[in-house]
């Protein structure tokens, strides 16, 4: 019995542990893994951009300078073809007359209540030269050189020193035969020219030179006509080319400075440009037209500093000015028909009448002038 007690015990714990075991084996719901999404699938975060804030910077306006019109010159127009060549030629016993003029005249006028003072006293001072010559060519060089026998053959001189006449003569009238400046007259020369126009140097003076001796003015005068200086200055053509330049076509230039001292004005120097303007027919002859015009240039203003403190005296004044000249060569015969240039200067100051009420009162006004003229003719 015992033993059918233990045996049932048995069973039924087995069928006990059989029906725990089949209890415990019930699907658990697995707690779902999280799905991995592919790189496709994954929600896109969507990140809001905020607008870009332009930071607009003040336009800077730069002003536009005002165009600066320079004038254009006008175009030197060469013609084509061959050139001439503007030179001077020289005959043996070739002979020419010529008169040359040469004038400097300066002026001085006061208008207004200051002209009433006597320091300020105006007037016009001048100096004219006319000499007629002839030129006889006694030989020339391979280079083209020549030696000319210059004799004077009329004589015109007047001077004029604050409007009242220091000199007046005229070789042509009778009541100056006694003058000593007639002295002059059937004197000579000899000089030797170059092809351009320019006196290499004065062979030989001498015998005019003791003929107007003295010490009375117008001997002095007559005798100041026959220096170096004067006589290369009466002879020289300013106006004719270099000789390595005398090779022209219509239209083409060259140039050449000069100097002039105007006293209180100071000293100026000025390009003087020569173009040759035309070639024309005349009488069978072929001439050659040249036209020069004068500026100013600061060239050779060391040379000239010497005068820089008188010559400011002249930035109180309003200056005008015109240079200009003309030149005309007969090519066939190598001869100057005619050289002239002519430089005219004006300075003009007004000074208002300080403390002057009274405005109907005119100004004063300074004008001064200064002229100066070279002249070569041919007579015959």
């Amino acid at each position: 019995m015992v033993a059918k007690k233990i045996l049932t015990c048995l069973t039924l714990i087995a069928i006990c542990s059989l029906l725990l075991s089949a209890g415990c084996t019930q699907d658990v719901k697995e707690t779902p893994k999280p799905k991995i999404l592919g790189d496709e699938e994954k929600p896109r975060v969507v990140v809001e951009e905020k607008p870009k804030v332009v930071e607009e910077k003040p336009k800077v306006v730069v002003e536009e300078k005002p165009k600066v019109v320079v004038e254009e010159k006008p175009k030197v127009v060469v013609e084509q073809g061959p050139a001439i060549e503007l030179a001077l030629k020289y005959t043996p016993n070739d002979s020419t007359t010529y008169r040359y003029t040469a004038e400097a005249q300066r002026g001085i006028k006061w208008e207004g209540p200051m002209s009433k003072e006597a320091a300020f006293k105006g007037g016009k001072t001048s100096s004219r030269v006319e000499m007629t010559f002839t030129q006889q060519i006694k030989s020339t060089d391979e280079k083209g050189n020549a030696v000319a026998k210059i004799t004077i053959i009329g004589l015109k001189h007047l001077s004029i020193i604050r409007d009242n006449p220091a000199i007046d003569f005229d070789s042509t009238r009778e009541k100056d035969k006694n003058n000593a400046l007639m002295k002059l007259i059937s004197e000579s020369y000899t000089i030797e020219i170059t092809p351009d126009g320019r006196v290499a140097q004065v062979i030989d003076a001498n015998q005019a030179q003791a003929a107007v001796k003295g010490s009375a003015p117008t001997t002095k005068t007559a005798s100041a006509m026959l220096t170096t200086q004067a006589i290369t200055e009466r002879h020289s053509i300013p106006a004719m080319p270099a000789q390595e330049k005398n090779k022209l076509r219509k239209g083409e230039n060259w140039r050449s400075l000069k100097s002039f001292s105007f006293g209180l004005m100071g000293s100026k120097t000025y390009e003087r440009i020569y173009t040759l303007k035309d070639l024309t027919e005349k009488d069978n002859r072929r001439i050659a037209l040249v036209e020069m015009k004068g500026d100013p240039t600061t060239e050779m203003a060391q040379k000239l500093h010497k005068e820089k403190a008188i010559g400011d005296f002249s930035k109180m004044f309003e200056n005008t000015e015109t240079y200009t000249g003309q030149l005309e060569v007969d090519l066939n015969a190598g001869k100057i028909e005619k050289c002239i240039e002519t430089l005219e200067s004006e300075w003009i100051a007004v000074e208002p009448m300080v403390g002057e009420k009274d405005e109907s009162k005119e100004p004063a006004i300074l004008t001064m002038t200064a002229n100066r003229l070279y002249s070569l003719e041919k007579i015959e």
